[in-house]
Formats: structure tokens, C-alpha cells, sequence
């Protein structure tokens, strides 16, 4: 079974569907790490609750991105880590980790890329009107949201439609999206 890490910057919900997948048999993968940039997300009471370690740290603590990206390829490679999940994790992957684990960095991003890119994908996509919106699983290169698309899934925006129930619509079908990619891509 391959090891997987996630990273994450806030609640954990695409987090949190990974581990139901892994719980549920769904995800055949081992969870065996959380790398989280913000010391108080709800996202590390989730790994916690489900015994999963954690490296929690600080940006502003270190001196530069190789800094604190060489101690997270540390606690990885302490663990044989095999592919990284970035589930909500607001930090652009810098060169170190990139050349760490080329090809094995996976991110999801609330539009379908390469509209929308960057912070606030569903806002933007709802103040421009769009007819269609989604979710894009794709490979993490030095871009932002640039790298070659894995899967994506669509979301029809409704007449009546508010950022609220815009936001929950994108939220299912990334919860559902995310881990049955990640279960394709370690059967590869």
C-alpha cells in the first residue's frame, strides 16, 4: 500500500473525505502524515481524531521556502512517503519539494482549470457569471494551478444560485472526485 501525505491550510474537509475513503476501503492508501502551515486548522484536530501524525510549522519561523520545504522533505522521506495530496494547502510548492517528489504532488482547485486559477476560484467564477464551474484534480508543477489536469468534474450554476450553495455543490463533488482520483493514481 503506498503512504500518503496530506497537506492543508484550514478546515480539512477534502482532508477529512480522504480519510472516510481510507476508512471506508474505497482508498487504498496509508495516511501516515498531516503538513499543515497554520497552527491552529481544524484540519490537525482531524488527524489527531484519526491518530494521524502530524508536522505542524510556522513560514514566518524559518528563513526562506527551501527552509522549511528541506524539514517537510524530512518528516516525508521519515515516513516513505509515496505521493502528497494537497487538499486546501494555500502555499505555491517551491523547487525543493518539487524536486523531491516530481510527478507525485497532487492538488484539487474549486474550478475548472485552467479557468479560475489562484485564490477564490468559486468566487470568481460567480461574480463572472459563468454558466459552468467544477473541480480540477491536477499535477502540481512551479505554476499556479498550471499543472497537467488529472480529472475534473462539472457543476451547473442555477438561476438562483448563491456563493453559499455554489460553494456546496463544488465542496460534494470534490469530497467524491478527490479520493477515487488519488485511488486511480496509486493503482497506476
Amino acid at each position: 500500500m503506498k503512504n500518503v501525505a496530506v497537506f492543508a491550510s484550514g478546515t480539512g474537509s477534502n482532508f477529512q473525505a480522504i480519510i472516510d475513503a481510507v476508512e471506508q476501503g474505497t482508498l487504498q492508501a496509508n495516511l501516515v502524515l498531516l503538513v499543515c502551515d497554520k497552527p491552529g486548522a481544524k484540519a490537525i484536530e482531524r488527524a489527531n481524531s484519526h491518530n494521524i501524525d502530524t508536522f505542524v510549522f510556522t513560514p514566518k519561523q524559518y528563513e526562506s521556502k527551501s527552509a522549511f520545504e528541506t524539514e517537510i522533505v524530512s518528516e516525508l522521506q521519515k515516513r516513505d512517503v509515496d505521493y502528497i495530496a494537497l487538499a486546501g494547502y494555500m502555499r505555491l510548492i517551491g523547487p525543493t519539494l518539487l524536486q523531491s517528489y516530481e510527478g507525485k504532488i497532487i492538488n484539487i482547485h474549486p474550478s475548472l482549470l485552467p479557468a479560475f486559477p489562484g485564490k477564490d476560484a468559486i468566487g470568481q467564477a460567480f461574480q463572472a457569471g459563468v454558466e459552468k464551474t467544477g473541480v480540477t484534480i491536477h499535477y502540481v508543477d512551479e505554476g499556479m494551478d498550471t499543472g497537467p489536469a488529472i480529472a475534473q468534474g462539472d457543476v451547473v450554476l442555477e438561476e438562483n444560485e448563491t456563493m453559499e450553495t455554489l460553494t456546496k455543490k463544488i465542496q460534494k463533488i470534490e469530497h467524491e472526485l478527490y479520493p477515487k482520483t488519488l485511488q486511480k493514481i496509486i493503482e497506476q
